[in-house]
């Protein structure tokens, strides 16, 4: 590609995924757009220390990641899932 070519590109709205970042860390990338953002899961299993919830852990399956989160669980909330109405 020409150099000509390259600077088409300049002040070009463009799109990539996040692999593709060379510079910065990917992981540093998702973590300064998506660092607060609440993920939906279902609890798969709780650590040993469940009783001490300032030590115990929860194991999440979150619905489009490939291995399970494991969260603290004094940083989980419950979900209220609506009850079916009956007509």
């Amino acid at each position: 590609m020409t150099r000509e070519h390259y600077d088409h590109y300049k002040g070009q709205l463009v799109k990539f995924s996040v692999q593709s970042i060379y510079l910065p860390d990917p992981a540093a990338v998702l973590s300064e757009l998506h660092a607060k953002q609440e993920l939906t899961g279902v609890v798969l299993d709780l650590s040993d220390d469940a009783r001490d919830q300032e030590a115990a852990f929860v194991v999440v399956d979150v619905q489009g990641l490939d291995e399970p989160c494991i969260v603290p669980a004094g940083d989980v909330k419950l979900v209220k899932v609506p009850e079916p109405t009956q007509s």
